[in-house]
């Protein structure tokens, strides 16, 4: 049986293309920190570009490396495209797919899921509305991110019945799929809130990237993920 690579509770940090080289590396290492600080109560993945994948692996043993995206293509013709080969070859444990600055259309989506479990790389799908959402689960993914584009960035986080509708939506296609909500997460509050509600995981960008200490931003976010979920149990 293949160990899962996302354990609920999980915290994401997804600096797009914000960050690159030496200043993404040293938060990959206070992930890496908080990721063996608390082993066992939480899952942390951190996503980076695609020229930096490689080095983040290498810094990373408990943390988890996830990709931005990856395309459905087998190995072949493909000018640009991005291989599940090429990243299970240097250790990428996940990737996102169908985020609203790289959607896919149905049909590709499911050719990138399915050649993600070939090489045991899990997929996180990004959904805009529940009805997307209830489509993409018959497509068995990993986890489900329920985050309405016109949220995004926006430090507007979903309300209390978004929330429960797509949790209650993912879950009854699949109960496997972990639901994660991200929109507008901006502080450790937010991130309490999201989970105290239901989610089993969220994440961030902006809300790192733009505080003003970053590494404490990361810090304070992934504390309030574990509080929130044993005080849930």
């Amino acid at each position: 049986m293949i160990e899962k690579t996302i354990t609920k509770p999980f915290f994401i940090f997804n600096p797009k293309s914000y960050l690159y080289g030496q200043e993404l590396y040293e938060l990959v290492e206070v992930a890496e920190e908080l990721a063996e600080e608390y082993q066992e109560k939480i899952t942390i993945l951190v996503t980076g570009p695609f020229a930096d994948l490689a080095n983040m692996v290498k810094i990373s043993k408990k943390a988890k490396i996830s990709a931005q995206h990856m395309d459905g293509i087998q190995l072949g013709r493909g000018m640009g495209y991005v291989t599940a080969e090429s990243l299970s070859n240097i250790g990428v444990k996940a990737t996102f797919l169908n985020h609203a600055e790289h959607q896919q259309n149905l049909a590709d989506l499911a050719k990138s899921i399915k050649r993600a479990k070939e090489k045991q790389i899990s997929t996180i799908v990004c959904a805009d509305s529940l009805e997307e959402a209830k489509a993409i689960a018959k497509l068995n993914p990993d986890v489900i991110l329920c985050e309405p584009t016109e949220l995004i960035g926006t430090g507007k986080v979903s309300d209390e019945s978004y929330i429960n509708q797509t949790n209650q939506a993912i879950r009854e296609v699949n109960e496997d799929i972990l639901v994660m909500q991200a929109a507008g997460i901006s502080t450790a509050e937010d991130v309490y809130r999201t989970i105290k509600l239901g989610a089993d995981g969220t994440g961030c960008t902006s809300g790192i990237v733009k505080a003003e200490n970053p590494k404490q931003m990361l810090k304070d976010m992934v504390k309030a993920c574990v509080r929130a979920y044993e005080e849930r149990k």
